[in-house]
């Protein structure tokens, strides 16, 4: 059986670096188009790009060819560079033997990660590409939001 393609446009917002924040993805496949997105009372923009990602990937139901596109080198060198892996092989410390940020949304990435076959495609944010600049209006919009839950694995 042939693997579905999916293409996933996925962005992460912050009102204020830690302050409210909101994620969203934007996912195409066989014509059809899905919007998701949400958002926290108190966060870090590096932490709604990673979870634009995980909800995108999470959203699958079966393992995908999926062509990710995001304006964070964050989320795209931690995978593509290895970092990812050395954090792990590292029990999770960095180079410098400090503790890696966002450990646990990295701890939820990495299955999604095995489990698709994840091609990353870096966009310069706020450049025009049409889909970066729908999901930033969704980011922008959840974290806007009036009522938003904690982000319970933020640590400041």
């Amino acid at each position: 059986m042939t693997m579905k393609n999916v293409q996933a446009f996925t962005d992460g917002s912050c009102l204020g670096n830690p302050g409210p924040g909101g994620w969203a993805a934007v996912l195409r496949c066989n014509g059809s188009e899905r919007e998701l997105s949400g958002g926290f009372a108190l966060t870090t923009n590096n932490r709604m790009e990673i979870l634009a990602v995980i909800e995108a990937l999470a959203l699958l139901k079966e393992p995908c060819g999926v062509d990710l596109y995001t304006d964070s080198q964050y989320v795209r060198n931690a995978v593509e560079k290895k970092w990812l892996a050395g954090w792990r092989r590292n029990g999770w410390k960095t180079s410098d033997k400090k503790p890696v940020k966002n450990r646990d949304l990295w701890e939820r990435l990495q299955p999604l990660l095995d489990l698709h076959q994840v091609r990353f495609h870096w966009v310069r944010g706020h450049s025009g590409h049409p889909e970066n600049e729908r999901c930033d209006v969704l980011a922008r919009t959840q974290a806007s939001s009036r009522g938003l839950p904690p982000d319970t694995g933020y640590r400041e």
